[in-house]
């Protein structure tokens, strides 16, 4: 499983204090330069030599980067409820599943809400004057090199960037030379973990061989709606992705937790509408919140940049794949649902999604425990951890760089 591959990572920089000059495993001998993979996961168990180390250090981060993205929603969008920005983004599906998870692509959430709020607010037509331009500049250049370490996806990333330079030397007030510094400040910030692995294997084999991942694939040029479901479900109460790998699985979950099936076909039912709306709302024209267009353009923007990529990656379009792009998902949603935050019949629906949806996955939680969770094998974790000896838990894939 790549979950344990990833922490195997960690474990493994903990067990023998190799310094981690590779990260995440994208194929085979393919593997992200940096260190910032291995030492997330490895450097918590310093302080607290127990297996739930890492998820502890992986739910701070998540978390602290969830609470700064909602913070930063609520000031862009002072109409907006403030309890469904907060309670939405810390118990939707994917952030309360995926972020609490030891993945890779976990780990990028962090970085992106860096990244697209530095991106937002250096961006002239796009700026909600809540953060200062230097702060926004690091802000972008830390979360790019912070990505750079830990998923693929942070290609699309680079676009953004690229424009954001543009736009603000074409800015007559702003000033670009020191704006740029502060964005070298904040890759440099990141970026640091990188530079013994182009020191020790140079620029070309440091790379990790990354750049094999990249080649024409044109059997996902048929996912178009694929992609674009999948992107609008990131923001979306998604409930069948995580009920089971296939229906025989949801079914079989819903008739073994049948307490569950009620709350779990609500959400999911109002989690489809929820996607619908995002859809046919990228067509309105009109919305009473300031910068809706500009929204509602980088949003579908950022799903062709999604679907442009995947024709030239070696992988098949999953979710998971372009979570990085999760706050601009959740931003334009809360822009689509602006206009009805002052009707009971709107606040009132969005209290019996978060309430089902809660119920779903406190339910989910008991299921998977004694299952899925690391507590299935805890002493298996617990004894490689205080023996200092990863093979235990499992070993490396072959051809790894680490």
């Amino acid at each position: 499983m790549d979950q344990r591959q990833i922490y195997l990572l960690g474990l493994k920089f903990y067990a023998t204090g190799l310094w981690p000059f590779f990260g995440p495993d994208v194929a085979a001998r393919i593997q992200l330069p940096g260190a910032l993979q291995g030492l997330v996961v490895g450097l918590p168990f310093y302080l607290l030599p127990i297996p739930e180390a890492p998820y502890l250090f992986l739910a701070l981060l998540s978390f602290s980067g969830l609470c700064f993205f909602a913070w930063y929603c609520s000031k862009r969008l002072p109409e907006f409820p403030q309890w469904i920005i907060w309670a939405w983004l810390l118990t939707a599906p994917w952030t309360l599943n995926w972020s609490t998870n030891i993945d890779n692509d976990s780990y990028a959430l962090f970085g992106a809400f860096l990244f697209f709020i530095g991106f937002l607010e250096s961006t002239p037509k796009l700026r909600g004057d809540i953060l200062s331009l230097p702060l926004a500049n690091f802000l972008m250049g830390f979360g790019f090199l912070w990505n750079f370490q830990f998923h693929m996806s942070y290609v699309i990333l680079a676009p953004y960037l690229v424009y954001s330079l543009y736009r603000q030397v074409k800015a007559p007030t702003a000033p670009t030379l020191s704006n740029a510094a502060f964005m070298a400040l904040g890759a440099f910030s990141s970026g640091l973990f990188i530079i013994p692995t182009f020191v020790k294997y140079g620029p070309l084999q440091g790379m990790g061989g990354s750049g094999n991942a990249i080649a024409f694939n044109g059997e996902n040029l048929k996912d178009f709606f694929i992609v674009l479901a999948r992107f609008l479900s990131l923001a979306s109460c998604e409930i069948p992705r995580f009920l089971g790998a296939n229906s025989i699985d949801r079914l079989s979950f819903l008739r073994d937790n049948w307490w569950i099936a009620p709350f779990a076909l609500t959400a999911g039912i109002l989690g489809i509408l929820q996607a619908l709306v995002l859809f046919f709302s990228g067509f309105r024209s009109q919305n009473p919140q300031k910068g809706w267009k500009a929204v509602r353009n980088l949003t579908f923007l950022t799903f062709l940049l999604i679907y442009g990529s995947f024709l030239f990656a070696i992988k098949t379009p999953a979710a998971h794949t372009y979570y990085i792009a999760l706050p601009i998902a959740m931003l334009y949603g809360f822009y689509v649902f602006s206009p009805w935050v002052k009707h009971p019949w709107f606040l009132n629906t969005v209290k019996i999604l978060l309430v089902c949806n809660i119920l779903f996955h406190a339910g989910l939680a008991l299921h998977n425990f004694p299952t899925k969770s690391l507590y299935k094998g805890r002493d298996i974790f617990a004894r490689a951890i205080q023996e200092k000896n990863y093979h235990l838990l499992g070993e490396r894939r072959p051809d790894t760089l680490y």
